[in-house]
């Protein structure tokens, strides 16, 4: 941290861009009067990401993977809007095997509660609730282990495709998935929330502090918990069903007063509205393929692939120069775990993008910290970054 002297009354601080408590590379210049702070103004760039001019220079297979690099707590959740996008392109967005549907539903769903796992947790760890983090992280762990079980990746599990999944799940993983889903919601939930929502101390760190009023936080274009908790009832999954969540039964919480209390009990009343999704998409997830058969988009088998000469063509044509995409302009979103993530790509009928370009929620959703932060002192700045959760791969795209 720098400390500059304005005049005799204000004082400028920076915090980051390698703070612990900014979760990541972000850089925030504070006026202060003591230790008030007056202003706010976030300074981003540090990543030099460059991901939609990289999505205009790959074709549509390789772009694939650099999606898990932006928020890449919940990879597959951006996967999802990708894929959703190139298949609207391609005109297929209503072929996809209805296993395939389902299997990305319990994948978008253990991504969401492990990235609110680590947003709640980092946040609740900055303000002092070492223990919860613990117990929280515990269950990051064993939703890992299950995604690393089926895509073979713990990290930017790369697993959704063009018209499905990579392939369908190994033998018991659905098993295992349920009785996960089903103990974190009558039991671990409860206990997480044991731990701190009821403390005095977080409560008196995070009750009243960052307060947005609906008003502002549609002004922002907030979505996702940032926006429910401002008593916003909005929610992609039941407001413009994608894939199959209009089969499953589930709430939408909201908040009260929109304050930092509130957006860790919309996040964590979240994760159990998942934990309902994952269980009742294992119970009626039907038989069938994981991928459409159409060898022009997706890679042939491999054990056709090593006997007939057509499908090595295929194979060879799709892994060295991608697939050729209808010309027109798609637009495709999906309920992130920090909110709408979405994907906008413009077809010239080649096989890579004209146009790429991202709605990141992160980016959207950091506007808040500058009007929020003004009146508070700088104990509670660290407690407003960790309740924004943002990723700053997403923001500096």
């Amino acid at each position: 941290m720098e400390v500059i002297t304005k005049d005799e009354n204000y004082v400028e601080l920076n915090v980051g861009p390698q703070h612990p408590a900014t979760h990541g590379v972000l850089r925030v210049v504070l006026t202060l009067d003591g230790e008030k702070i007056v202003k706010a103004k976030c300074k981003i760039g540090y990543l030099h990401r460059g991901t939609e001019k990289l999505g205009e220079e790959k074709n549509y297979y390789q772009m694939l993977i650099y999606t898990d690099r932006l928020d890449y707590l919940a990879p597959l959740s951006n996967n999802f809007a990708y894929v959703r996008a190139v298949e609207k392109l391609l005109g297929i967005e209503n072929k996809i095997p209805k296993r395939a549907e389902y299997l990305r539903v319990i994948l978008a769903e253990l991504s969401r509660i492990a990235s609110h796992i680590v947003g709640i947790g980092t946040h609740v760890m900055d303000i002092g609730a070492w223990t919860f983090f613990l117990h929280a992280f515990r269950e990051r762990e064993k939703i890992y282990d299950l995604l690393e079980e089926i895509s073979g990746q713990r990290m930017n599990n790369t697993f959704f495709r063009f018209g499905g999944v990579a392939a369908d799940c190994p033998d018991g993983w659905l098993d295992k998935v349920y009785k996960w889903a089903d103990e974190f919601e009558k039991k671990v939930w409860s206990e997480l929330m044991d731990l701190v929502a009821e403390n005095p101390i977080f409560k008196e760190r995070t009750i009243g502090i960052g307060i947005i009023p609906k008003e502002l936080a549609i002004n922002l274009s907030l979505t996702g918990p940032l926006l429910r908790a401002s008593g916003i009832k909005k929610d992609l999954r039941k407001d413009s069903p994608y894939s199959v969540y209009s089969e499953f039964n589930f709430e939408v919480p909201i908040g009260k007063n929109g304050d930092t209390y509130d957006r860790f009990l919309v996040r964590m009343e979240e994760m159990r509205q998942s934990a309902r999704i994952i269980k009742q998409a294992i119970e009626r997830i039907p038989d069938g393929d994981v991928l459409i058969d159409d060898y022009k988009i997706v890679p042939p088998p491999k054990k056709i692939v090593y006997s007939q000469i057509e499908y090595l063509i295929h194979h060879f044509k799709i892994m060295s120069e991608g697939f050729l995409v209808p010309e027109g302009e798609a637009y495709a979103s999906v309920e992130g775990p920090k909110g709408e993530i979405g994907f906008y790509i413009v077809s010239d009928g080649s096989s890579k993008p004209y146009r790429f370009r991202i709605r990141p929620p992160s980016f959207i959703n950091l506007q808040a910290l500058e009007e929020i932060a003004p009146g508070h002192l700088i104990a509670d700045f660290i407690a407003l970054i960790g309740t924004i959760d943002i990723v700053l791969g997403e923001v500096d795209r």
